[in-house]
């Protein structure tokens, strides 16, 4: 374990450096690409330029191979779309939120599920003041009192991506608070990293008074608490099989080669493990483009040992969110390796759909 650490922090700092490094080259690359207005951050047009790529000379030839030992597989008829090109044509985000449900699977439209937390966003109009927002239902487990609860008012658990924060026991009643006190309070895919969210945000605790966020506490206004997610990294899988067959198989196939590849390194964690560090695996609702499965959606903070810190410094959320499709079980090491430890990417022109370098500023939208 002592030896992954030292080869873990050295994976870190190299491809910090590689970052860095290649700054000013991307920002170089990009002029000409159309730039963002809020904060600078830069559009850029090339599959190959939002985010590092292996290079053998540093990485080793095995980043050019896929898994030998890999002993999963797709059905034979497990056909998807290669001809279209991935990179461009999803519409930029500001907030992901995934809503605990239990579940891997769902209604075809998550929002006309009677009573949850997605129906109260979507068709009660809430919109952020902060930028578009991205729903997904998910498998993460609901708290023990959505069980006792009224149908219509469970309260459950809701992840805030990038911020990296757990709001606790939201209802649908409580849906507005969500958007108002935290969604609206957090940092997005273009806060850059290092930076509190919007200063000119109020916080919730006064009308008057900031105080640093994402991770706003229980307040006089709203009833609701949240908590930093103790994860490193947050692996999120397509499985909504009543969207496309396709997502339900590949989903269950990924996640255990996933996890197989994180358990030696001591990385990987369960639905109930809340051990700080390490990478939580999640099902989510139909992401779009299942013609394109499997859609796999990383995002991962730069630094996987922050919280040895304890507290020292703010919790600045994810770094980068990284949108992958057409991945393979044969894959699934190499994306651990490459693009979850290390931020890279191996097959850009062929996998790459979207994503955020929020320490580059850089975006694909």
């Amino acid at each position: 374990m002592h030896l992954f650490r030292r080869g873990t922090s050295s994976l870190f700092n190299s491809s910090n450096a590689s970052l860095a490094s290649s700054k000013s080259d991307a920002t170089t690359d990009a002029v000409g690409d159309k730039a963002l207005a809020k904060d600078g951050f830069q559009t850029i047009s090339s599959s190959d330029k939002l985010f590092s790529n292996v290079d053998p000379a540093l990485d080793g030839d095995d980043c050019l191979h896929d898994c030998a030992t890999c002993t999963v597989k797709y059905p034979a008829k497990f056909d998807v779309d290669h001809e279209d090109e991935l990179y461009g044509q999803v519409k930029g985000w500001s907030t992901h939120i995934l809503v605990a449900t239990g579940k891997s699977d769902w209604v075809r439209d998550v929002a006309d599920e009677t009573g949850s937390v997605m129906e109260a966003i979507e068709k009660g109009g809430l919109e952020p003041s902060n930028g578009r927002l991205k729903l997904s239902a998910s498998n993460m487990p609901v708290p023990d009192e959505y069980h006792m609860a009224d149908a219509g008012k469970q309260p459950t658990d809701v992840l805030l991506l990038p911020s990296f924060t757990v709001v606790e026991h939201v209802t649908p009643q409580l849906a507005p608070d969500l958007i108002e006190n935290f969604v609206n309070k957090s940092l997005t895919t273009t806060t850059p990293l290092g930076s509190s969210a919007d200063k000119e945000n109020t916080s919730p605790t006064s009308p008057t008074e900031t105080q640093d966020l994402p991770h706003p506490t229980s307040t006089s206004i709203t009833s609701l608490k949240s908590h930093p997610s103790p994860h490193a990294a947050v692996i999120l899988l397509c499985s909504q099989r009543t969207r496309d067959a396709r997502c339900g198989q590949s989903a269950p196939l990924l996640r255990r080669e996933f996890e197989r590849h994180l358990r030696p390194l001591g990385l990987y964690r369960d639905m109930d493990d809340t051990r700080p560090g390490g990478v939580g695996i999640y099902f989510i609702s139909h992401v779009g483009g299942h013609k394109y499965s499997a859609n796999v959606i990383v995002y991962r903070r730069r630094d996987f040992d922050w919280y040895k810190r304890g507290g020292e410094e703010e919790d600045e959320g994810a770094s980068q969110g990284i949108w992958l499709a057409r991945v393979r079980p044969e894959e699934c090491e190499n994306i651990i390796r490459y693009t979850v430890l290390q931020g890279k990417l191996l097959k850009p022109e062929k996998q790459l759909r979207a994503g955020f370098d929020r320490e580059r500023g850089l975006t694909s939208w």
